[in-house]
């Protein structure tokens, strides 16, 4: 039998839910999926639109930007929240690199849970803001 970490011991330790109750991350599981990929897999495909999020949960991916590779992610990690905002293309592919378990959030849910859980709200827009920081130091700099 696979050997499967539970969601609410991942959210448990991402940053970005640090400040989120037992009671708030379990609402976070509640309405997400748990799924599988297997190394190659695309989790998202950059220019596709965003119709959902990505918590990482077990494995590893790289994100990559036309080709180019950005970051390595792991356990904790999540990907494709930008897009559910803005409605917008994805900005990057993210492809696992071992086999990946993930919580998928769809939109509908994604925002339900910003307008139920006010604090994750503000640490999405926190995590945005410090991407937006980086991108202008890494332009600018």
């Amino acid at each position: 039998m696979k050997n499967k970490t539970h969601p609410l011991t991942t959210l448990h330790h991402v940053p970005l839910f640090a400040s989120c109750s037992k009671k708030d991350l379990k609402r976070i599981v509640d309405v997400g999926d748990e799924v599988s990929f297997k190394p190659g897999d695309r989790l998202v495909e950059q220019g596709q639109p965003g119709r959902e999020a990505f918590i990482i949960l077990k494995g590893m991916a790289r994100v990559e930007r036309s080709g180019r590779r950005l970051a390595n992610l792991g356990a904790g990690a999540m990907v494709g929240e930008l897009a559910l905002l803005d409605n917008g293309p994805r900005t990057a592919s993210v492809i696992c690199d071992t086999e990946v378990d993930v919580l998928v959030i769809n939109q509908r849910n994604f925002h339900k849970i910003l307008r139920d859980v006010p604090t994750l709200a503000q640490k999405i827009l926190a995590t945005l803001a410090g991407r937006v920081r980086e991108l202008d130091k890494a332009l600018y700099a």
